[in-house]
């Protein structure tokens, strides 16, 4: 019985845990105009005083890309 509900288990969640993790960058510019990369366009900083210049970026490379041209 352990087996079984431990095969079923596996064959639910098994697809969940091999799909990778989706992780889209953000570029965030602060009141003082220092711009930084967020590491989740999700998630907001902290606090007031920021403004999300570039949203969803697939890779830290674009990311590096798009601060650079901020500056």
């Amino acid at each position: 019985m352990n087996r079984s509900v431990f095969a079923v288990g596996l064959l639910v969640a098994g697809p969940a845990m091999s799909t990778p993790a989706r992780a889209d960058f953000a570029l965030v510019q602060f009141g003082d105009g220092d711009c930084r990369i967020g590491w989740d366009s999700g998630d907001n900083p902290w606090g007031a005083g920021w403004t999300k210049v570039a949203v969803g970026l697939p890779d830290y490379q674009s990311a590096q890309a798009a601060l650079l041209a901020a500056r």
